[in-house]
């Protein structure tokens, strides 16, 4: 894909993302559209809301679980970046007015106290690079029609990062089995869903090693003060004005997170 259509695809989403009015999908527009392009694309994007005065703060981890990478016919994570912009205090009201289709969904969130710049970067190498991990919420969005999203769109689009918020304690991870740890997501009170870290490519820590060493192919490295949000243990589960969601992780506490 030529520099033109990088960028044109690349402002398209960012105009979408201020309108709140999605976009056909990038896959049925350009029907040979690479991830190679799409990552390209999301960097426009990135780059648009950084001159409009956002700093990059960390990076997320998406698609993880094997049923959404089969939704998706791949058998890989993919990755965004995640601005100033997108977060959220815990206890703060998410407008949902400012977004487009948002969904929630649980995970856990590491706070970086030293560079790690792969490839080569192992679980270990993960665990002395993280000041503390904790629970959070990634509230995503599409920008894209109807979530009618192949990976191509979802990469384009930031692998749909919405807002964060972060909450809970702050705890070592070397102090803490993250695959063996229960996270447990209730809504408005209801149980949602029920798991453990190992649903993230058999723990958080293999997922934050995966991210830093796909980065690193790219010349890119994950920085000392970054969030990294290591990919979804729960449901994507749709939310609006009203709702409350609460999530509870063995050996990290709560967060929670509601809506007006």
């Amino acid at each position: 894909m030529d520099a033109d259509k990088i960028r044109h695809y690349g402002d398209a989403l960012y105009d979408a993302l201020l309108s709140r009015i999605p976009i056909d999908p990038l896959t049925d527009q350009e029907s040979d559209i690479t991830i190679e392009d799409a990552y390209q694309i999301q960097l426009r994007m990135i780059q648009r809301r950084v001159d409009a005065g956002e700093k990059v703060v960390g990076k997320k981890i998406g698609v993880t679980s094997k049923v959404v990478q089969d939704m998706l016919g791949v058998d890989q994570p993919d990755f965004g970046q995640m601005t100033s912009a997108m977060v959220f205090n815990e206890g703060e009201s998410i407008p949902v007015s400012k977004m487009i289709a948002p969904r929630a969904e649980a995970e856990v969130a590491f706070m970086l106290k030293r560079d790690l710049v792969g490839p080569g970067v192992t679980a270990a190498d993960v665990l002395r690079a993280t000041e503390c991990v904790i629970p959070c919420f990634e509230i995503v969005d599409s920008r894209i029609k109807n979530w009618k999203i192949r990976i191509q769109d979802t990469v384009a689009d930031n692998a749909s990062c919405g807002v964060l918020t972060l909450g809970g304690l702050r705890k070592d991870p070397r102090k803490v089995d993250l695959a063996l740890a229960g996270m447990v997501l209730e809504k408005n009170g209801e149980i949602i869903s029920m798991s453990c870290g190992a649903a993230v490519q058999g723990s958080p820590v293999n997922a934050v090693a995966w991210l830093a060493n796909t980065l690193g192919r790219l010349g890119i490295a994950l920085r000392a003060g970054e969030i990294i949000l290591s990919g979804s243990q729960s449901p994507l589960v749709p939310v609006a004005a009203g709702d409350n969601l609460v999530c509870s992780v063995g050996g990290l506490g709560g967060t929670s997170v509601r809506f007006s």
